[in-house]
């Protein structure tokens, strides 16, 4: 069986993949930036934008026989006042590994790409394909959209197999970055007030973490593609306030109140379209918002830390 290298695997969507690869019984090295153990595997300590050490690391355990690279700043959340490090963390480190794939003769490069890449969609788009024109409105979205494209050109001008998935809002067990469905059960377990400025108007295409660990791994394991963009979320596309009404389902205390109108500061997007991922991936989400939210609430009872 092929080793798969999986990056980022500390974070929410590679350790994810790791638990999956594991219940499979399947070789996978894990890296990230600092070493740890998880549910039974190991982590090594690895940066990505350290290209010496990921080919030192490709000559002692590989080669790989694919990829799948997790291992990003996961937000525009995220150094939002450092857009060189979120270019040199997103694009260096994705350029690595591309290469890594390339001199190695990788047979499948798995990468998770974000729907910042989209920007706002335009209007009357219903619903969003692949294929529309991306205007990213944020550094990070930008630097997933850059990342899309060297991946296609490694693709077309090597022969690197690149697949990419433009992943929906995922929400989860272990997920330490903002979290508006996190924030609303604490502060329903906790009797506090969820409030937000902005929200009425505020659309959100969720995603359980386990479904997109499963959806790279289809990606990883398809053998043809049919093309090399997906993207990926349970389906559902609800305000915030209706997400509230789902959390109130579990937590009954929770107190949620939101300004008018759309948040400005997110993209204003139209239903994804997850046909592609459907025919070409065999993917369709498992975990729906209801069930997902439910799992989530017991979870955090039991990891209030979480």
């Amino acid at each position: 069986m092929e080793t798969v290298l999986v990056t980022g695997a500390n974070g929410l969507v590679g350790h994810a993949v790791c638990v999956q690869l594991k219940a499979e019984g399947r070789p996978f090295v894990a890296v990230d930036i600092a070493a740890a153990a998880h549910d039974g595997f190991s982590v090594a300590a690895l940066d990505v934008r350290d290209v010496h050490r990921l080919h030192a690391l490709s000559a002692r355990s590989g080669p790989f026989g694919a990829i799948i690279h997790c291992g990003a700043l996961s937000g525009p959340m995220l150094a939002r006042d450092n857009p060189v490090l979120v270019h040199d963390i997103n694009v260096t480190g994705t350029v690595n590994l591309l290469e890594l794939a390339r001199i190695t003769g990788t047979r499948r490069f798995v990468f998770c790409s974000s729907v910042s890449a989209y920007g706002s969609t335009p209007a009357g788009l219903d619903p969003v394909p692949e294929g529309v024109p991306l205007r990213p409105a944020t550094v990070y979205g930008g630097s997933k959209a850059a990342c899309e494209a060297l991946a296609h050109g490694y693709a077309t001008q090597h022969g690197v197999d690149a697949v990419w998935l433009r992943i929906g809002w995922v929400y989860g067990p272990r997920r330490t970055t903002d979290c508006d469905i996190r924030a609303m059960i604490r502060a329903g377990l906790a009797g506090t007030p969820f409030r937000k400025p902005h929200g009425t108007d505020t659309l959100r295409q969720y995603v359980h973490v386990e479904d997109i660990a499963r959806a790279l791994i289809l990606a990883m394991d398809a053998a043809s593609t049919g093309g090399r963009v997906f993207t990926v979320t349970d389906g559902s596309i609800l305000p915030l306030p209706a997400v509230a009404d789902i959390v109130r389902r579990f937590v009954p205390d929770l107190r949620a109140e939101f300004g008018p109108g759309h948040d400005p500061e997110e993209d204003v997007q139209a239903r994804f379209d997850l046909s592609a991922a459907a025919r070409d991936l065999g993917y369709t989400p498992a975990v729906m918002l209801e069930d997902g939210i439910g799992r989530y609430v017991g979870w955090l009872r039991r990891h209030p830390a979480g």
